[in-house]
């Protein structure tokens, strides 16, 4: 990578095929440069060359790990931070649809691990690289099913009732609360942290998981990550629920600073993580 330039580098997980692809060549085609990351190298790398040659870039980097791995997270964000001085964007895109509960290795409810987990995990771990960017920011690609599951403290893995459904729905709640309490905490940092709903797009997992069809491309669901990621509404946005490229509403829990920051706390001891400290309030505000 030529570190000639000041284009935004920009990190999309889950690159190798849908959304996260046609994410990837959007960033790119617009001068960003992008890291793709795949699960496995070898599709990783096919990925790459993919993204290279649809928008005529002569360098796309890669990153892979497998997202329900805490130890492959904290051995791709090593790696980031090694290779690069900075990260200005991370797009955490990547997701499954899991038609049976299981178990990753480190214990977790495979939905909840790669849906939430991995992305609690990889924002905080490249913090320090986003610290250092102008106008950094971090987007999360949720799901409007958050709008449509309620909350329950004590079933988040599917612990004592599991349904495919609910749980990618739970998982995509969990990224929202997330998402705007992130926000709250790395201010300080001049970091941003949005999520979004991509619209129904056509795509494997939607096809596998909920048995349909998909109502919109893939330029239109990769276009508010696109958006978020350049923009300078982007950048001045923060903690909030975009769709088609415009905040909107999202789950009235996400609301609730105090559940928002009880669930935050819990989930950073979960994954054995420092919780980023909250903003005090000055007295009188």
């Amino acid at each position: 990578m030529s570190k000639q330039d000041d284009s935004p580098l920009i990190l999309v997980t889950g690159a190798t095929d849908g959304i996260g692809k046609q994410t990837a060549i959007m960033l790119a085609e617009r001068g960003a440069r992008v890291i793709v990351h795949g699960r496995s190298p070898e599709r990783t790398a096919a990925a790459a060359e993919d993204v290279a040659r649809s928008a005529g870039t002569p360098w796309v980097g890669q990153a892979s790990a497998d997202l329900s791995s805490l130890a492959e997270i904290h051995g791709m964000a090593e790696q980031i931070l090694a290779t690069y001085d900075r990260l200005d964007v991370l797009v955490n895109n990547a997701g499954v649809f899991m038609r049976e509960r299981a178990l990753t290795r480190d214990g977790f409810e495979s939905t909840y691990a790669v849906n939430f987990l991995a992305p609690f995990v990889l924002s905080h771990l490249l913090v320090p690289h986003l610290a250092r960017s102008a106008s950094a920011r971090v987007i999360n690609v949720s799901s409007n099913t958050h709008q449509r599951t309620r909350f329950d403290w004590e079933n988040l893995q599917g612990e004592r009732e599991w349904d495919d459904s609910l749980a990618y729905a739970s998982s995509k709640l969990a990224l929202v609360l997330f998402t705007v309490e992130f926000a709250r905490r790395v201010a300080g940092h001049g970091i941003s942290s949005n999520a979004l709903h991509p619209g129904v797009v056509s795509t494997k997992l939607l096809k596998e998981g909920f048995g349909v069809e998909g109502l919109d491309s893939l330029e239109k669901g990769a276009a508010t990550s696109v958006f978020l990621a350049l923009s300078d509404e982007g950048g001045q946005a923060t903690g909030k629920y975009f769709v088609e490229g415009a905040a909107t509403r999202c789950h009235p829990l996400a609301g609730d600073p105090l559940t928002t920051s009880k669930f935050y706390e819990r989930t950073a001891a979960m994954v054995g993580l420092p919780a980023l400290p909250r903003p005090q309030r000055s007295r009188g505000a």
